[in-house]
């Protein structure tokens, strides 16, 4: 089970499993979008549902669970950037925006999952977090706090529910290609007063490999993740970034 798996990681999520051999059920706020996505995957099903609404996300767990006949994988992708401003100009409406989709949305997945994965004793979740909730970002204070905060909530479900033979850990990618970052980089060219390539530049030089990543890998260490390989793996955040030195 895969949220925001209309686009980007969640879309590459949803390819990757499917080419391993699993049954996919998707949503995404956009809902043609995720039946986009699921049509070119065997017995995938893609629906519309927004992270931040309790009713619509059990509404879309309950279906995608009678769907697969249970859930072995749950990947908690969705996220916002949020408003890229200093503290002291965002606001609270804006602040809410963004801890909503990203930390309530991960709270409302892993929450219907670990009623269904502890009793049944085994499985394993995926948050999707972020190089920002291991580092603060100027200007980017919301999305920080919020992937922080995702972090915590891994954490504490590993405890919780690792005695129960479920594992749970967090993906932190880095900057990654496609039209969710450039959206970010240029809230932040304007923001800082630079071109849009110096932000890019920026990204790239902040990390060892002078990179960024693509979905795909992001992608391929959830696999990974879900994957008999990684069944003693619990726990962790996990970057996949070409090793970050300093943020932007």
């Amino acid at each position: 089970m895969i949220t925001a798996g209309g686009g980007g990681i969640g879309a590459a999520m949803a390819r990757r499993f499917s080419e391993a051999g699993a049954r996919i059920a998707l949503c995404d706020i956009d809902a043609a979008a995720a039946e986009a996505v699921a049509v070119d995957l065997p017995g995938a099903i893609g629906l519309g549902a927004d992270v931040t609404d309790e009713t619509a996300m059990d509404a879309f767990f309950n279906a995608a669970g009678a769907h697969l006949g249970g859930v072995d994988v749950l990947c908690a992708n969705a996220g916002t950037g949020g408003p890229v401003a200093p503290l002291a100009e965002i606001d609270l409406a804006d602040w809410r925006a963004c801890l909503s989709v990203n930390l309530d949305g991960a709270f409302l997945a892993c929450r219907w999952a670990a009623r269904r994965m502890g009793p049944q004793g085994s499985g394993a979740m995926i948050l999707t977090s972020s190089t920002s909730g291991l580092y603060g970002v100027p200007t980017r204070s919301p999305y920080v706090t919020a992937k922080w905060g995702v972090i915590g909530l891994m954490k504490t479900l590993a405890m919780e529910l690792g005695p129960k033979g479920v594992r749970v850990n967090a993906l932190c990618p880095g900057a990654v290609e496609g039209p969710r970052m450039d959206r970010v980089v240029a809230a932040e060219a304007l923001a800082r007063q630079m071109t849009e390539a110096e932000v890019r530049a920026l990204y790239a030089e902040g990390t060892s490999m002078r990179s960024w990543v693509t979905a795909d890998e992001i992608a391929d260490m959830a696999l990974f993740l879900a994957s008999p390989a990684g069944r003693h793996v619990s726990g962790q955040a996990i970057a996949i970034d070409g090793h970050t030195e300093r943020m932007t």
